[in-house]
């Protein structure tokens, strides 16, 4: 140590820890996007982070045809309707591998102008005036390009050497959303490159963005037994650290009355205490939607209404749509007790009874099995994820340091304030934490290991209000002054 002579200061780490603001429902969305409409177009099978509209379709392109783009439903819905971001998009359609080739396509020329609907990958577009001539050069010859309608516009230019033709012959790869199943959605790890695909992307949201997912869907897909079962699996393991909850739908097309649903459920396993289950399917204007897209944003608006804290429930509350249906469109008409008999079951709908369209349910798919209110209640399960993401980061930074005094009463003191924070606004009834000798055995302690028990009680949404009335004659006294 140097020889000191005089008077200095130091600095010691702060006592208290601030908690580290996290994303409570940032939603990661798996399918299909219309890829060859994109300006600025992203990889295929890599999270997207959109905050805006504008956004999503400069690098995934948009189409109203949600069949064969799934994600665009999602895209429309969260920022045209809800007007609530960020979303994470991941689009398995790949050009590279879900394409079909096509040759001496001709298309006739109208005041040096063709148009041709397909969804043509420009990169691999080549235009010839007739089958023997030679190849026209992009930007001396023509010009192609895509309108608002989504169709391919090519113009001949006056100087150009095809300027006076009456007809092309094009040679080009289109997309092909056809060719997407639901394995593509499910992805996995290859073998020959180590590069991931499908669901198995969503361990790669965190290291991309800094942001943890909350919520996992695929509107379109998540009626797939399969997908549901890797979408719960994954999200339930998210780096090995997060958990999420899961929007699912149940097929329209098959299960058409309500009180089928629960059979399907049990039949395939939809069940889970992170898994949001809904039915039917809802529509807007000519639009129709899956229920899970427009839950999505009903949750995304009460989040954003409550500083990004889970804790209220979606029941009860707007939902931008004009009417149930089937997915072939058939209206859907669902009373108080048609409604309550789904949400009994572990199911969220769409009512219309008192202050015009609401989801309606507070239940995951677990219950009525599983009547623990921290895995029953929605709002409850998302609570305990949200403080388990924020524990996690906030912490994070006091890994390997050491075993001491210091360090515990750090962590016991910054969480206590924590809790009582979120008591105090209303989010929990109450909470605390405590470092127990019961659990923190000396042989932990001397590998390194410490556990800290939090105690939480995030409130219930008040599902049943009851009034009893009673008629009491004590009150003819008021007619005798």
């Amino acid at each position: 140590m140097a020889y000191k002579h005089g008077v200095y200061v130091s600095e010691v780490p702060t006592s208290i820890v601030p908690a580290v603001n996290t994303t409570a429902g940032l939603p990661v969305v798996f399918g299909t996007a219309p890829v060859h409409l994109a300006t600025d177009r992203a990889a295929a099978n890599r999270p997207v982070l959109c905050y805006s509209y504008a956004e999503a379709v400069q690098q995934l392109g948009f189409s109203k045809d949600w069949t064969k783009y799934t994600l665009c439903e999602v895209m429309y819905s969260q920022f045209a309707l809800y007007n609530r971001g960020p979303v994470v998009f991941v689009n398995v359609l790949d050009p590279k591998t879900h394409k079909k080739s096509v040759a001496d396509k001709s298309v006739d020329i109208a005041d040096r102008v063709a148009t041709l609907d397909a969804p043509v990958l420009l990169d691999t577009l080549k235009i010839k005036a007739s089958a023997v001539g030679s190849e026209l050069v992009a930007g001396k010859d023509y010009e192609a390009a895509y309108d608002d309608d989504g169709a391919l516009v090519i113009t001949l230019l006056d100087d150009g050497t095809a300027s006076a033709a009456s007809s092309l012959i094009l040679a080009y790869d289109e997309l092909d959303p056809t060719a997407v199943d639901q394995d593509d959605i499910i992805g996995g790890i290859s073998v020959s490159d180590g590069s991931v695909k499908g669901l198995e992307c969503l361990n790669k949201v965190f290291p991309l963005t800094g942001l943890v997912p909350g919520i996992v869907l695929a509107p379109g897909w998540s009626h797939e037994p399969t997908v549901a079962a890797v979408m719960k699996a994954k999200a339930g393991n998210i780096n090995s650290h997060f958990k999420a909850i899961t929007l699912n739908d149940v097929p329209t097309d098959s299960v058409k009355k309500y009180t089928d649903v629960k059979n399907w459920m049990n039949q395939n396993s939809y069940n889970d205490t992170a898994q949001v289950v809904c039915w039917p399917m809802v529509k807007m204007g000519d639009d129709i939607y899956h229920m899970s897209t427009h839950v999505l944003g009903v949750i995304a608006t009460v989040d954003s209404a409550n500083g990004d804290i889970p804790y209220e429930s979606p029941s009860n509350k707007s939902m931008q749509i004009n009417g149930c249906c089937l997915k072939d469109g058939t209206e859907v008409v669902l009373g108080p007790d048609e409604a309550g008999y789904l949400n009994g079951q572990g199911v969220v709908t769409a009512l219309n009874f008192i202050g015009g369209w609401k989801c309606w349910g507070n239940r995951t798919a677990c219950y009525p099995s599983n009547t623990d209110p921290k895995d029953a209640f929605i709002s409850i399960r998302r609570m305990f994820y949200w403080h388990a993401q924020t524990f996690i980061q906030t912490y994070w930074a006091k890994v390997d340091k050491p075993i001491n005094k210091r360090l515990i009463q750090t962590v016991m003191d910054s969480e206590n304030i924590r809790l009582n924070g979120l008591a105090a606004q209303g989010c929990i009834l109450g909470g605390r934490v405590e470092f127990r000798d019961d659990e923190n055995p000396v042989t932990n302690l001397m590998d390194g290991i410490i556990k800290f028990h939090t105690y939480i009680t995030p409130c219930a949404p008040a599902r049943e209000i009851e009034n009893v009335l009673e008629y009491d004659p004590a009150y003819f006294e008021t007619l005798f002054g």
